[in-house]
């Protein structure tokens, strides 16, 4: 074990949620940080779920990067570099108040299999199912990513987010618009108050169903940010009246 790495303690129970109505917003919850940190579990130890895991512990939440090998010395390196917990991808999940998808799409039915019973958690899922080479979506108009995450999770309580941006805006974003969609009111209050702590304006689009034009919105992004040129610091923006 390196020095200052924190592995998951199976043995602690995580804050409670507190929840509030906006009127614009929709759901909402808003953190006392100093009193009511959150379990954050990120699976995925790639460039978006780096960013993930850097933001959230930077706004003072209990953050851990779920792994399958928890023990190997890239897992060990990244969690000191962060400054974040590494655990088992199940025992991570399992004392999580919330856990955040953020692997490539390949490789989601493998990370949800791996995760344990999901029944009654709030899965934040920032994937987007892009074929290989970027180009373009494996799915859409009669289903979405989004979907078919919640499929597989079983019970979980799953909200699309963090998926129309890219990873380098997860730990210092400055205001930028983060679309979300869900079918629990209550998660999306959650995954609402997560985004505003990366420093996100959170926007509710609706149901889950929604997920099948978020997906799509992020592929413009890529497409813009890679293909046209513009750079991953390009952000999407909802300008109000």
């Amino acid at each position: 074990m390196v020095p200052n790495t924190r592995v998951w303690d199976a043995g602690v129970v995580g804050g409670e949620l507190e929840h509030a109505r906006d009127a614009k917003m929709g759901p909402q919850w808003r953190p006392e940080k100093d009193t009511c940190p959150m379990r954050i579990a990120v699976i995925g130890t790639g460039a978006l779920g780096s960013a993930l895991a850097r933001g959230w512990r930077q706004a003072a939440h209990d953050v851990v990067l779920a792994s399958r090998d928890p023990q190997s010395r890239r897992a060990v390196d990244l969690g000191v570099e962060l400054g974040v917990g590494v655990g088992a991808v199940a025992e991570a999940v399992r004392n999580a108040d919330v856990a955040a998808l953020a692997t490539p799409w390949s490789a989601i039915e493998t990370s949800i299999g791996t995760c344990g019973d999901l029944g009654g958690k709030v899965l934040l899922d920032a994937t987007n199912p892009l074929k290989p080479g970027l180009a373009g979506l494996a799915l859409g108009f009669e289903t979405s990513g989004g979907e078919r995450v919640a499929t597989l999770a079983r019970g979980a309580r799953v909200v699309k987010i963090f998926n129309t941006i890219g990873a380098s805006h997860m730990a210092n974003a400055s205001g930028e618009t983060m679309f979300y969609a869900g079918d629990d009111a209550a998660a999306k209050g959650v995954a609402a108050g997560l985004a505003r702590d990366l420093g996100f304006t959170p926007v509710d689009v609706g149901a889950l169903r929604e997920a099948r034009l978020l997906e799509p919105l992020a592929m413009l992004w890529i497409t813009l940010a890679y293909k046209q040129g513009l750079g991953p610091e390009i952000s999407l923006q909802l300008v109000r009246p």
